[in-house]
Order: structure tokens, then sequence, then C-alpha cells
């Protein structure tokens, strides 16, 4: 595929003189646009995933809408959010000869990212950068379209979950009774938190989903947040799932997938850096209701986790990528080691965000 010729087909300043890889996505495939007379990428060339976001242009519109929301509200409309570039024939995504979608944004020159937040100090700035989204698309009202169907939606996860206990396509249920018990122990806990979103008690807002450190950037030279990015995932739901996914990521002292239990479990001081940052963003925004599961959404969707390596292997190995037979089981085992340390600490945690809350 030639893709000098798919980015020329975008609204670019000038003509492209090179297209380089850009990373390894898991989900959509990155490249660097280089055009004349720049020494540096001017731009970022992306397909979308359709088998993942099968309407990759309400997602365009979605991500258009929001960023467009944000830059009337940042001192730097360049640099403070995405800049989506339009194609030629003034949509929003071009797509190639084999139905394959592509989209284009300007590349935030002097940023950098991370992968991991190694430290309580990034932990803090990861925290900052989410409630500085969540502020900036506090007062967002416009409906989104729903990307992914039940994201986050333990009703939805749970249909699917007894569905794959009854079908049992690797006969594997019966040697993991313990494993499903962690997922029924918890059942009614989790639907009465989801229950109260349903009911509208919990507010909804625009939501990011896809919380993890390497989705914000940061300036190359002072190291302050400047804005989230991979946006392919904004939908309409409850600001909690950004949060605990966020926890799920960042205070985690193990890795998602480690063999190792001992190295599990919640790190206190990761969380109270995040929700200072974070904190220090929303604390007047949240309505007590987001305050009161604050620290609960980490524990929701650690477990939802739990749930979905879980089923996979129930399944046999069917939706998540695996290095080796036991994969999605080492995963769920470790996610349940997080879970359980959240819930040991849960009780400090409620403490620590109510004296945050408080100042």
């Amino acid at each position: 595929m030639d893709l000098s010729a798919l980015a020329s087909r975008f609204a670019l300043r000038g003509a492209v003189t090179d297209v380089r890889p850009l990373g390894e996505g898991f989900i959509n495939d990155t490249y660097c646009v280089f055009v004349d007379g720049a020494s540096q990428p001017a731009y970022i060339l992306q397909r979308k995933n359709h088998l993942v976001f099968p309407d990759v242009p309400a997602m365009m519109e979605n991500i258009v809408a929001v960023t467009r929301h944000i830059k009337g509200k940042v001192a730097d409309p360049e640099r403070g959010t995405l800049t989506v570039v339009p194609a030629l024939d003034g949509r929003w995504y071009v797509q190639d000869e084999g139905g394959n979608f592509w989209a284009v944004c300007t590349f935030i020159q002097g940023s950098k990212s991370y992968e991991r937040a190694d430290t309580p100090e990034l932990a803090r700035q990861g925290g900052l950068g989410l409630g500085l989204f969540h502020r900036q698309v506090a007062d967002f009202t416009q409906p989104l379209t729903e990307i992914i169907k039940g994201f986050h939606n333990i009703r939805f996860r749970f249909a699917q979950w007894d569905e794959a206990l009854r079908r049992d396509a690797a006969g594997r249920v019966a040697s993991l009774q313990e494993e499903i018990g962690w997922i029924e122990s918890r059942r009614a806990r989790m639907l009465a938190f989801w229950e109260r979103f349903e009911k509208g008690e919990i507010p909804t807002r625009a939501t990011h989903n896809d919380t993890k450190i390497s989705n914000f950037l940061f300036d190359a030279k002072t190291g302050e947040v400047l804005c989230a990015i991979d946006l392919d995932t904004l939908m309409s739901s409850t600001l909690l799932n950004d949060v605990g996914d966020a926890l799920r990521s960042y205070t985690n002292s193990g890795a998602e997938d480690d063999p190792d239990l001992a190295k599990v479990s919640m790190s206190m001081p990761f969380f109270r850096a995040y929700m200072e940052g974070y904190l220090s963003q929303m604390a007047g925004e949240l309505a007590p209701i987001e305050i009161e599961y604050l620290a609960f959404s980490g524990l929701y969707i650690t477990y939802e986790q739990v749930l979905r390596f879980l089923m996979d292997y129930i399944d046999g190995d069917t939706y998540y990528k695996t290095r080796y037979p036991e994969h999605n089981l080492v995963r769920t085992r470790a996610q349940y080691k997080l879970l359980t340390s959240m819930e040991e600490q849960l009780p400090e945690m409620n403490a620590l965000v109510q004296q945050l809350v408080r100042g």
C-alpha cells in the first residue's frame, strides 16, 4: 500500500515526503508523516481497526466533537488536545481499496509519552492529566455514540459470562471452581453499583475509557501534562470507569500478568499520588455519589478484568492474545490478587479520598 498517497488524500500543509511506522499498536496501525521542509513529523496517520470499532465514522464524529469543545478551553489549542485533519472530501476519514479506515491528526511537537508510571510523581501527573480532561469536558452535554457495546457495563459482562459457563467451549469449567467462585461471590455488589448508574443516580459524562499513562502526552521540557490522546473509545458513561481503569493500571506493584503473586498489590503511595493529581482538578466538580465511589471504582474495573480474563480462558483464549497456554489464567490470578489487595485497603483509600476532597 502506498502510504504517502494515502496520507496525501488529507488536507495536509505541504507535500508528503516520508511515512514511517510509530510504535507497535495492539489495535491500530500508526505512522508518522513528514512533509516538505519539516525535519520532525508533522502528522500522525492511523489505520482504525474497524473490527474492534465497527462504526469508524461515528467514532471520528465523537473525537471531533470533544476535541472542538476542549479547544475552546485551553491556552494553546494546538497542544492542549488533538487536532483532527479532514480528508480532501471533507470527511474525517479515508477508506482505502481494501475497506480499511484511516484518519490523520497533527503531531504535537515537543511532547513525550510514558509506557508506565514507575514513580509516585509520574502517577500524580497522570492523575492530573485525567482530572484535567474530565474538567475540560464537564460541561460537554452532546450525546456520544456507543463505540464498543457494553464497555464496562457489568450487566452486559455477566450475560456474556453466564453464556460462557453454559457453553464451556474449552472444557475448563470443572477445573476452575475456585476462580468461578471469585466472580460469583462479588456479583451482587458489582451489580448494585452499576444499578445506581442505570438509575441515573451516578451522572453520565463524556469519558475516555482507556486511561493508562501512555494515552497522555507530556511536555518534553517541563514534564507537565499536555493532553489526553488515543480518543477512539470516547463514549458517554460514568467517569468512575476512567478513574477505576487508571487505578488498576497505576497502582499495581506488579505486572498485569505477573506469575509471581507476591509482587502484586495495590500501592497506597501510588494511590495517594494519583488521587492528589486527579482531585487537584476535579474535587469541586464531582457529585457526592462520585466521591463516594471514587476508590471503589478501582475494585470495579479490576473485578471486570478478572472476569474477562477468566471468561476468555473458559472460552479457549479467543479474544486476548496469549503467549502460552495458561496465560489468561495467570492474568486472572494476578488481577484477582490486585483486587483482594484493593479490597483490604478500601477503608484507607476511602478515608484518603475524603481527606483530599476536604483539602
